[in-house]
């Protein structure tokens, strides 16, 4: 996030399971660091790349300012016609799955990562809550000379941020969400150590939330967002929060070797 001027925004590369989830946890946040000029680049980790869905997230990502798709390739959970001719993420050997993406890692070498939250955010779903695990085994791995050294030369970002809510958000939206009728997963309010205002890139984060058509069309996350007013969409898109987890290692002292890179 902005450094107050005292150094450049932090290159950032995102962690998702499906295309959309980038532009619904994290749309904000990849349009901030874009437009003040620095790297910022997503895996999905679910779809083949030849799906219409694959295109919309060239899209979504082209509105970001995010670059092309980087994709796993895995099948969703719920759809496996998503890649027909590979395995469903939750099904594929975890050691294959991590060196994927740890030579994501290496080949781009961010200095934040973004992902899910230990629930998968809000909805719990199970593809959100194994590329999670995913990231966190990959993000270490990455930096260990030992580990996967067909994947390119080590690199540690200094840290990884999962994307998450907390209780208090979800209830201020109060009944915005009441036509989905799904439980919701937050996190207490003291875990989320970045509340970031991304009112100035809505409209960005928006457009990148509705190139995903297919999923506006049946009615999911970006179909809700698509029927609501602006007013409403402002009060449920317009802040994002994270949870901090330092990967540098700790200097002299104790404290994190950057701990303002957000503020």
């Amino acid at each position: 996030m902005s450094t107050g001027g005292r150094r450049p925004f932090p290159d950032l590369l995102a962690v998702f399971a499906h295309p959309d989830d980038e532009s619904l946890a994290a749309g904000g946040v990849l349009a901030r660091h874009a437009a003040a000029g620095a790297r910022t680049a997503v895996v999905t980790a679910t779809w083949a790349p030849d799906t219409p869905r694959a295109a919309e997230l060239a899209e979504a990502l082209r509105v970001l300012g995010a670059g092309p798709p980087r994709m796993l390739g895995y099948a969703d959970s719920r759809v496996p016609p998503s890649a027909p001719d590979r395995p469903r993420l939750l099904d594929a050997p975890l050691d294959e799955t991590v060196r994927e993406l740890v030579a994501h890692l290496r080949a781009f070498r961010p200095r934040i990562v973004l992902t899910h939250d230990a629930y998968g955010g809000p909805t719990g779903h199970e593809d959100h809550v194994h590329t999670h695990r995913v990231a966190l085994l990959a993000v270490q791995a990455a930096g260990l000379e030992r580990l996967y050294p067909d994947a390119g030369a080590p690199w540690r970002p200094d840290a990884l941020y999962l994307a998450t809510h907390p209780h208090s958000a979800v209830r201020s939206w109060s009944g915005l969400l009441a036509p989905t009728g799904k439980r919701m997963y937050t996190v207490p309010d003291d875990h989320v150590t970045a509340a970031v205002d991304v009112s100035p890139w809505l409209d960005r984060k928006v457009a990148a939330i509705l190139a995903h058509r297919t999923e506006v069309e049946r009615g999911a996350a970006p179909g809700l967002i698509a029927a609501l007013p602006d007013r409403e969409r402002a009060l449920l898109l317009g802040t994002e929060w994270y949870t901090r987890l330092g990967l540098a290692p700790t200097p002299p002292g104790g404290t994190d070797a950057d701990p303002e890179l957000w503020s």
